[in-house]
């Protein structure tokens, strides 16, 4: 019964994430909305996490078997996909490098603008004579 009443929380933001979508005129995912929403409800208090943590757990466990019917629809749509795959996947390799070297970049300088604590020094190790 725990499950069936988490599974509907998670539902219900779901679907008031639909209802966002038809209503806001945004060019954004009705599951972004319901993402948003949960993330909103959850940081203000209107939801713990106890009442959907088992539910979403489960749903992150058989995730992998939600790819299935994707993975299946490419194989089936292959003649159609086949010839723009090499620029498909020449654009999400560089595509990804970039996004990796922006990421690194925005890091290092995050990093460098952090007040840095005072570090307490370690003794030097004595010598060792040979």
């Amino acid at each position: 019964m725990k499950y069936l009443r988490q599974f509907c929380i998670i539902l219900l933001v779901s679907f008031l994430g639909e209802m966002l979508h038809s209503l806001i005129p945004l060019p954004v995912p009705a599951s972004v909305y319901g993402l948003v929403l949960m993330l909103t409800a959850l940081c203000t208090g209107i939801l713990k996490q106890e009442q959907v943590g088992a539910a979403a757990d489960f749903l992150i466990e058989i995730m992998p078997v939600m790819f299935i019917p994707a993975a299946v629809g490419l194989l089936d749509a292959w003649p159609v996909l086949k010839p723009v795959c090499l620029p498909v996947i020449l654009i999400t390799l560089i595509t990804t490098v970039i996004v990796m070297a922006v990421t690194g970049q925005v890091t290092q300088r995050m990093i460098l603008r952090r007040p840095r604590k005072k570090m307490q020094r370690l003794p030097k190790p004595p010598k060792q004579n040979s």
